[in-house]
């Protein structure tokens, strides 16, 4: 077994058997992530136990996500950069996005949001805000996300970033607040990251910039 493969088989011991039970697991693809088959059977909501069923998933680390936003002249960072997963959507490979990452070992959520949006972006979060999680694709990913908003000085921002050693090319867009809601609607932003995170600051974006004002640069 793997080193993965032993934490899920570790995991899969602290199981309810009267809830899921794990028959075997199986390693069908080893790459930057683990693609896996799990045979298992699962309590039915009548209270009767599934036969034995098989579910392909995807490991991926659990990850990051952070909206960069000035409060001071109300505008906010989108990250644009290409996507292999959507080259045949409609939208195409190119998405505009929050700034995310994954969780290095051990790294909590809140210190890879600060890292990516160095890394990302090329500006640093004066302040961090955890707005929510969401786990985007459940019937086969295993990738949760912890959602932050931070305050940014936009005069900072601007520019194409990313980290030559993972082959990024990211280009930051600020725009304010009022465009990337018209965006959204409109269709041109689709990824999950930034719908949540937009979604969210439609309905508290008013009150988080008037707190954010009112106590300039302090962590909230």
């Amino acid at each position: 077994m793997t080193d993965g493969s032993d934490r899920r088989a570790r995991a899969d011991d602290a199981l309810d058997p009267a809830s899921v039970r794990v028959v075997e697991r199986r390693l069908a693809y080893r790459g930057f992530f683990d693609f896996e088959v799990v045979d298992l059977q699962h309590r039915r909501f009548d209270g009767k136990m599934t036969d034995v069923i098989s579910r392909e998933v995807l490991h991926i680390p659990n990850a990051a996500a952070v909206l960069p936003y000035d409060p001071v002249t109300d505008e906010l960072l989108l990250i644009e950069q290409f996507r292999a997963g959507t080259l045949h959507h409609g939208e195409g490979p190119w998405l505009l996005e929050t700034v995310a990452g994954l969780l290095e070992p051990g790294e909590e959520p809140a210190a890879t949001a600060r890292r990516e949006i160095v890394e990302e972006a090329g500006v640093e979060a004066l302040r961090l805000e955890t707005i929510g999680v969401y786990i985007a694709s459940p019937g086969a990913v295993t990738e949760r996300t912890t959602v932050f908003i931070a305050e940014i000085d936009s005069r900072q921002a601007g520019g194409v970033h990313g980290l030559a050693t993972e082959s990024e090319d990211i280009k930051s867009h600020v725009i304010d607040r009022a465009t990337a809601f018209a965006w959204l609607e409109d269709g041109r932003i689709v990824a999950a990251n930034a719908v949540v995170a937009l979604r969210w600051l439609q309905v508290h974006g008013q009150d988080l910039r008037r707190r954010w004002l009112a106590t300039p640069g302090a962590d909230a």
